[in-house]
């Protein structure tokens, strides 16, 4: 069945692309507490919080930008000609509010949030947020099983811990996750993984447990076809979560974020990596680490909002 006409963004035929309250690509804004709320099956999420991050903050003011940026987002898909707003019913769900000063918290926050969509049926794509994001969502996510994950980044994300024995650092998420069997580590790929290391302690435990990490260098020479290939055959037909790192993308295309890494992809690559999803069965998506203090043209937002757009459109297709 089409969308729910409720449900379409407003064009910028109707009203000018600057003006308006931005959300994200320019839904309805449907809170939990909404009406319609029951009626959307995948909804666009902020989580403003960046207190796992352990060098330069500022993802926190993520969601407000990517908002901004998103009402440059039309209604079609440029290559594919996915239309996701008539296919489905999507709607900006707002923001999680976070306790800034209280990582479990702001946590059990994110979690019930995501609850409350899991028991709607709704798909969630978040807007973060520092990598640590991804955890509380996962918790919501796998409650019935562990899920594959496809992971885009410059960084596993798989450290045992930071200074000593802190636990919950944008460092540190996916190692929890499969720790929690939240993920499915033999149906976990990570793709770009690259820069200067501590020590090899989050590749060594990703080699214990199975994930397949597919180095910057492995992209490069096999391209975009090949590896994603790969990845739909890891994650195979059963539920995954896909989440993107914005520090995936080479600095150049996008420096906004806290800790970049020189050598990725640009900013085509960016978008390509998401259209070879396509078949896979998306439970949820996350677009995190975009950090406004460091984007001042903005520009970097704006791929962020692009790759949710590409994000959105191949969980429409799946």
């Amino acid at each position: 069945m089409p969308s729910d006409p409720f449900f379409h963004p407003v064009s910028g035929f109707d009203l000018p692309r600057f003006a308006g309250v931005p959300t994200f690509m320019r839904l309805p804004y449907v809170p939990p507490e909404h009406g319609r709320f029951a009626d959307v099956d995948i909804g666009l999420v902020g989580v403003p919080w960046d207190s796992g991050t352990t060098n330069r903050p500022g993802p926190r003011h993520g969601p407000r930008q990517l908002r901004d940026a998103s009402t440059m987002i039309r209604a079609q898909h440029g290559d594919t000609g996915v239309r996701p707003f008539e296919t489905v019913n999507c709607a900006d769900l707002g923001d999680v509010g976070p306790n800034p000063a209280d990582i479990q918290d702001s946590m059990n926050r994110i979690t019930a949030f995501y609850d409350t969509l899991v028991g709607q049926g709704i798909r969630p794509l978040t807007a973060g947020g520092d990598h640590l994001t991804s955890l509380p969502v996962l918790r919501a996510l796998a409650k019935d099983g562990p899920l594959g994950m496809i992971h885009f980044d410059s960084h596993t994300d798989l450290f045992h811990s930071y200074f000593g024995g802190t636990m919950y650092t944008h460092g540190t998420p996916f190692r929890r996750a499969v720790e929690e069997e939240l993920l499915d580590p033999k149906r976990v790929i990570q793709i770009g993984i690259r820069g200067t290391m501590y020590d090899s302690e989050d590749r060594d435990f990703a080699e214990s447990v199975g994930i397949r990490i597919v180095p910057i260098e492995e992209f490069f020479a096999r391209g975009v076809s090949d590896v994603m290939a790969e990845a739909r055959e890891v994650v195979g037909d059963l539920p995954t979560y896909v989440s993107y790192d914005i520090d995936f993308v080479d600095p150049t295309f996008a420096p906004g974020t806290g800790t970049p890494e020189v050598g990725g992809p640009n900013s085509f690559q960016a978008l390509q990596v998401c259209r070879e999803l396509y078949g896979v069965t998306i439970a949820g998506a996350d677009m995190v680490e975009v950090s406004p203090p460091f984007d001042a043209s903005g520009g970097t937002a704006f791929l962020g909002v692009s790759i949710m757009f590409e994000l959105l459109c191949a969980m429409v297709a799946d």
